[in-house]
Order: structure tokens, then sequence, then C-alpha cells
């Protein structure tokens, strides 16, 4: 019988789309300003870590109700590192994160030369979550996301709305998604960010730059991730 953590990072490797390096800018709203980002060349998965991806590496009945193909959520951004680590062990992979978070999730420190699986930065987020568009979204809300005026009130099976110029799916609506960074840690000292709108979002939420920001330890039941990995090595 297959591992079922072999399976699930099967599973996985079968969904990164590789994204090439490249600039954009990236929109800050809150404070009103432009940071032009220059990106190297990185993988990211094409759909958010779902129910059934999520147990089958940590083990565990997620904690949200849903289909098993829908986004997990109700995953801290310290959950979710710890996933990534272990799926990276799995598949022996170099895990990119070290350390042992303290209280506030600090302490955690990530190579992104690793081999292993991690949270995308906030950079790489929106580089990804646009495909070379520089508009609101990559397309029109209804055909490319669940949101508030389309989901029933509930998370929706992942890559069931129309995918981006490079293949992904859900990177606006469906679940919000964690990213490594620290919003802004001179204000809101260990708050981490998170991307992309959910299902319970109205359409201001549901936008390429939309940024939000909590607690590293809150779960919630619109909050989920999902991975990347370093480019791959060329043959």
């Amino acid at each position: 019988m297959a591992n079922p953590e072999t399976t699930a990072h099967r599973a996985a490797e079968d969904t990164l789309v590789a994204v090439p390096a490249g600039a954009f800018v990236l929109r800050d709203e809150a404070a009103k300003r432009d940071l032009p980002m220059s990106l190297e060349a990185f993988a990211i998965a094409a759909l958010p870590v779902t129910r059934e991806l999520y147990a089958a590496v940590s083990g565990e009945t997620p904690a949200d109700a849903g289909e098993p193909r829908a986004p997990v959520s109700d995953v801290s951004w310290i959950e979710a590192l710890r996933f990534c680590n272990r799926l990276s062990r799995s598949a022996g992979l170099t895990p990119c994160y070290s350390g042992e978070p303290g209280p506030d999730g600090l302490g955690i420190d990530c190579d992104r030369t690793a081999s292993g699986y991690r949270l995308p930065t906030e950079a790489e987020w929106e580089y990804a979550c646009r495909a070379g568009d520089s508009g609101v979204r990559y397309g029109e809300l209804d055909e490319i996301a669940w949101h508030r005026g389309n989901s029933g009130g509930r998370a929706r099976a992942a890559a069931t709305r129309a995918p981006n110029a490079w293949g992904l799916y859900d990177t606006v609506g469906n679940v919000w998604e964690w990213c490594w960074d620290l919003y802004d840690p001179r204000v809101y000292g260990p708050y981490r960010v998170f991307r992309g709108g959910g299902w319970n979002d109205l359409p201001r939420g549901c936008r390429a730059s939309c940024r939000r920001k909590s607690h590293p330890t809150l779960r919630t039941d619109d909050l989920g991730f999902r991975i990347a990995r370093r480019a791959p090595a060329r043959g």
C-alpha cells in the first residue's frame, strides 16, 4: 500500500507551476505607495492546499467542515509552516523552516534556497496572481472567483473557476492565503500578511492588490494557504 504522505507529495508536486523571473509593482494600498519588485524564478502551486492534501500530510482531520477538494481553512500561519516542513521531509527534501516559534510566531528562519516547500513571499504571491496583468484582477469576478455573491456561504472545491494566464486557480476568492511576510513590524509587531480575498468577501476584497494581516496564531474559516518552492534545477 502506498504511503499517504508519499502520495500526497506527488499530488502536491503535480500542481506546481513554474513562474518566470520578472519585475512588477507591488501596490501597498494602506500606505498609498507603489513598491517596484524584481523576483527570481520560483514555483508555486496552481491551487491552494486542499482539505484532503492537508489531512494526508498532517495526519489530522481539518478543523473546518467542507468537501475534500475545498481549500483547507482554520489553519494558522504557524501550522502552515509546519505543514510545509512535514511535506518537505516526506518528499526527501530539505525543509525551508528552522527554529521554534514563540507565542507570536517569531523565532522561525526561512531558507528559500532549500529544496523544500514553503509559503510564498507576498511579492511572489502577487506576481503569480497577476500573471502579467496590471488590472484590479485578472478576469471577471464571477468567472475567476468564489466570493460572497456566488459562493453560497462556504468555500468551494478548488480549481472550479477560471485560472489566470499562468494556470493558477483561486488566487482571488475562495480563501485568503497566508504569505511569509510580516505586515509592518513597526506598527503591527508579529502580524503576518494574507492575500487574495475569500468566499465571504465583497468585490473590493477580491483584488490582486488587497492586503490584510493578523496574528500568526489566527485560525478562521476563510483563510488557508498555498505552497511554493525554489525554481526547479535545469536538466
